[in-house]
């Protein structure tokens, strides 16, 4: 048996205990404050009974009918509960308010009445304690509810007590009033749990949950756009729906990678939170990006780049360079080139014209290192130049024989805290120095890390 429905069953036999005891002294003193409470005592042995029930079904796992488990069933049995409150406090009220306005009921109160007061209060402070403890151990919205209960169970006892006290005292009335008291009392667990039990049974947002995972996911900063997010909670436990939007050039990669962040983040702000991101490309503000999403449409496009967006004369331009495979033909490109400045022009109405160039794909260039010793001079002297414009040698230097000719590697060491403007025009001015210097390179590839 499962510690859940050990503490449960427990709660099933103090509540019968109860009743029994409620009952006997009710009916030996005529105590209505005692009957009342006998039947308060009843409520929470249905109570009881529905927990055991409650935790019996929501701890069963997910399935194909219920994908997000059986928790709810915990709420469902709080709602019944919530139910025969009412009818007890109404009933409860109706003869307190009977016995104040007709009066002339005597209460015996005797030892054995009282006794069974404190043995009652005794029991009821330690069930609340039970059940407190239980509900926090295992978040359950069962648990939480009969704290409720037996915490009012021990404050009705109470003023019974205080009602037999007067009543003993001669003042008969004291007890219907008590009794009264009890009614207020379950009239409002009923209400508590009516409303936290439907809230949850109607998916309503839990705030606090909810703020949470939304300061989480602004502080992945401005590379991930939330556009949704929808959370519920059962059986203890929160349920995020999240949409997100991620720039539309981004790679598969780098959107599944964007989703890990936010479930990630999610979770940590809602501790065993079960979390679904969505992914969809963003909408494009700028022309330039939603020029490059709209030529990236065509399925014979394979790079887009150089973008320029030009204002002339109140007209506004796009010119872009396209690259195609280099065994189309002439037709052909001009074909795919046409198709792409028409799905800019519909996609963009604020665009007057269109501009395409057309490159060939460069297809793999066979290469070979470079023998060591062969071509040393060059290399030494690259790396004086290297040398001259940073001040250090270059990590790593390559030459590569090639079908275009030779072609030199260059990895420079930057500081890491420099800004990456910086770093990419001494990149540049090696590049420079170097194609200066050494015309005979068909090409130079400059490299920088920190």
């Amino acid at each position: 048996m499962s510690p859940q429905r050990r503490t449960a069953l427990v709660s099933v036999f103090a509540a019968l205990v109860l009743i029994v005891l409620k009952l006997a002294a009710g009916i030996h003193s005529g105590s209505l404050g005692l009957l009342s409470e006998a039947a308060h005592s009843g409520t929470d042995l249905v109570a009881a009974l529905l927990t055991l029930f409650a935790v019996g079904v929501a701890v069963r796992p997910p399935d194909l009918g219920h994908p997000y488990g059986h928790g709810k069933a915990e709420n469902l049995a709080a709602l019944a509960e919530a139910a025969i409150l009412v009818v007890a406090a109404l009933v409860i009220a109706a003869n307190a308010v009977f016995r104040l306005v007709e009066g002339g009921h005597e209460v015996h109160v005797d030892a054995f009445a009282l006794t069974v007061i404190l043995l009652v209060i005794a029991i009821d402070a330690s069930r609340a304690v039970v059940s407190y403890r239980a509900a926090h151990r295992y978040q359950s919205a069962a648990f939480a509810m009969n704290v409720l209960h037996f915490g009012s169970d021990f404050a009705g006892t109470l003023a019974v007590l205080v009602g037999l006290l007067a009543a003993r005292a001669g003042y008969p009335e004291g007890d219907a009033i008590a009794a009264l008291f009890v009614s207020v009392l379950v009239l409002t667990a009923a209400t508590r749990l009516i409303q936290g039990n439907v809230d949850v049974l109607m998916d309503r947002t839990p705030a606090t949950a909810r703020e949470a995972a939304l300061a989480a996911i602004e502080e992945l900063g401005p590379g991930v756009q939330l556009r949704r997010l929808r959370m519920r909670r059962a059986a203890g436990r929160h349920f995020a729906d999240v949409v997100i939007g991620v720039p539309q050039g981004a790679a598969v990669e780098q959107g599944h990678a964007a989703a890990d962040a936010v479930e990630e983040a999610v979770e940590q702000a809602v501790p065993g939170a079960d979390v679904i991101v969505h992914v969809e490309p963003q909408e494009a503000e700028a022309i330039r990006e939603r020029a490059y999403a709209a030529a990236m449409r065509e399925p014979r496009v394979r790079e887009v780049h150089n973008i320029v967006v030009l204002e002339i004369g109140g007209r506004t331009e796009v010119s872009l360079h396209l690259k195609l495979p280099g065994g189309y033909a002439l037709a052909e490109a001009h074909e795919v080139a046409s198709a792409v400045e028409h799905e800019i022009l519909d996609a963009l109405p604020e665009v007057d014209a269109v501009q395409t160039h057309l490159e060939p794909l460069t297809e793999p260039t066979a290469a070979s290192a470079v023998p060591e010793g062969e071509r040393a001079a060059e290399a030494e002297a690259l790396r004086r130049i290297v040398v001259e414009a940073t001040g250090t040698a270059p990590r790593e230097l390559r030459l590569l024989h090639t079908e275009v000719g030779l072609v030199a590697f260059l990895t420079l060491e930057v500081d890491a805290s420099r800004p990456l403007a910086e770093a990419h025009a001494l990149a540049s001015d090696v590049e420079e120095r170097i194609r200066r210097a050494h015309p005979e390179i068909a090409d130079v590839v400059v490299h920088t890390e920190p």
